[in-house]
């Protein structure tokens, strides 16, 4: 078969320099370059994971066509894009991360699917494309051949440019993973409907609820780099306080990309009154001696397995005692969410404990009338605690998010699952309502528990949470 990128154009700037490319130039550039094929590769860590998430895929969709886009390039601006990240589903059952990528599961019969992971192959040396193409590998890089992806992901290699009008000729029922890749969606658009696409989604998102124990390990690994990023701070905090919150930002992202692939989302470095606002990722503020940094930051690993940790640290590396207060009472409500983190336990039990704990400090501080259950009944306590406690982890740092109810926030803990514990009290400078010293006061403390056999497990405990540990871990850090 004639390579598929023979018959499609080389796109050239509008604007560049050269007008074309020489009849001697362009055979030139076909000839003296070394074999550079790579055999007998290992399998990617995760290979017997991934063979076992498909085989599990395949039992619940017998007999149906299920088709799971990687996504493409996005731009950014002009003829720039922003770096890729695979779809969650995607990844999760190919181990493969690379842009425009297609797995397709094709039924066997009344049982079982041959796998397909459809591919970009190696840029194309007769035409040129390796070199005049923005995306050819003489600009952004060499990519794997189909022979070493097949190695790599254990399952069988093919031309993603064929895919589209492969899927095109398909019959019998298809499913597909919408919302990344919209030339494979426009291929089935007369073969899928949403409601049945949307069970396939769900259903990949409850098989991520619980983790196995590749997945536990990369969790692990991403709390602790993400350990190491929070020391990196503390020790720039004098720099950060001549400049503003963008030096912890950009502190923090450095151990991401050294150690993993990214930050899993937008860290947070709120110092003072920005604290309470609970997604602050502008970062341009600044940061005060005697003010509070809230910093909410996750390392994503290679395998884009993330964490989600919060501090909230003294800039001056001691507390005030209004800010111990508001601090302790914090990490007392963490306290009883962990605690009730556990198999067999009702996931939002940890919810309920953290949110009573914070409701009882808020009566007894007159900042809400009581008794506590009419608070929580009310739900008052939320005007300072705004949030939910807590939110499955994984690859997404908000994992899991289209399982079905049932499922997930109404549904039973068991081992393997990890969220995260992540109570706050946030007073808002513009409160009238609160004494004026508590105005522009937030605080969060966050930590990523994995539900064990006999109860949890605190993937990121390596962190000081008490704030006399706190004071401690900073002055060591600082001296």
């Amino acid at each position: 078969m004639a390579d598929a990128a023979e018959e499609q154009p080389i796109k050239q700037r509008k604007n560049g320099l050269y007008a074309g490319v020489s009849d001697e130039l362009a055979e030139n550039m076909k000839s003296g370059w070394a074999d550079t094929e790579l055999r007998d590769l290992e399998p990617i860590p995760q290979a017997a994971e991934t063979a076992a998430r498909r085989a599990r895929l395949s039992e619940r969709f017998p007999g149906e066509r299920l088709v799971v886009p990687a996504g493409n390039l996005k731009t950014r601006s002009n003829d720039t894009e922003y770096p890729f990240r695979a779809s969650v589903e995607y990844a999760y059952l190919t181990g493969n991360l690379v842009e425009d990528g297609v797995l397709v599961m094709e039924p066997t019969g009344e049982t079982g699917h041959k796998a397909t992971l459809f591919l970009l192959p190696r840029s194309n040396r007769e035409n040129g494309e390796f070199w005049l193409d923005g995306q050819g590998e003489l600009w952004v890089g060499r990519r794997n051949s189909l022979a070493e992806s097949e190695q790599l992901y254990g399952l069988p290699c093919a031309d993603v440019r064929t895919v589209a009008d492969d899927l095109r000729k398909a019959t019998g029922p298809v499913r597909v993973v919408r919302g990344y890749d919209a030339g494979i969606e426009a291929a089935l658009t007369d073969k899928v409907t949403l409601e049945r696409d949307e069970e396939l989604r769900g259903f990949l998102s409850e098989m991520r609820v619980v983790k196995d124990a590749f997945e536990i390990g990369e969790l692990q690994k991403a709390c602790d780099s993400t350990v190491r990023g929070f020391e990196d701070v503390v020790r720039v905090l004098d720099k950060a306080e001549a400049t503003s919150e963008r030096y912890i930002e950009g502190t923090f992202f450095l151990r991401a990309r050294v150690e993993g692939n990214d930050v899993g989302y937008g860290s947070i470095c709120a110092a003072g009154p920005d604290a309470t606002h609970l997604h602050w990722m502008r970062n341009d503020g600044a940061v005060r001696s005697g003010e509070l940094l809230l910093l909410d930051a996750g390392v994503e690993t290679h395998t884009l397995y993330t964490a989600d940790v919060t501090r909230t640290l003294p800039v001056n590396g001691r507390f005030t005692d209004l800010q111990r207060k508001i601090y302790d009472a914090v990490y007392e409500a963490q306290e009883a969410g962990i605690a009730a983190v556990r198999p067999g336990g009702k996931y939002a039990d940890f919810h309920d404990a953290a949110q009573r704990v914070l409701a009882a400090k808020l009566v007894e501080w007159g900042l809400v009338e009581g008794p506590v259950d009419r608070v929580l009944e009310l739900g008052l306590q939320r005007r300072f605690t705004l949030h939910g406690t807590g939110h499955m982890l994984g690859m997404d740092v908000h994992d899991c998010a289209v399982a079905r109810r049932e499922t997930y926030a109404d549904g039973t803990l068991e081992p393997g699952m990890c969220l995260t514990v992540e109570p706050g009290l946030y007073f808002q400078a513009d409160d009238t309502t609160v004494p004026e010293e508590y105005r522009g006061i937030g605080v969060r403390i966050e930590d990523d528990i994995l539900v064990t056999e006999d109860g949890n497990r605190n993937l990121s405990g390596a962190l000081p949470r008490t704030s006399q540990d706190v004071e401690l871990w900073m002055a060591k850090l600082k001296a």
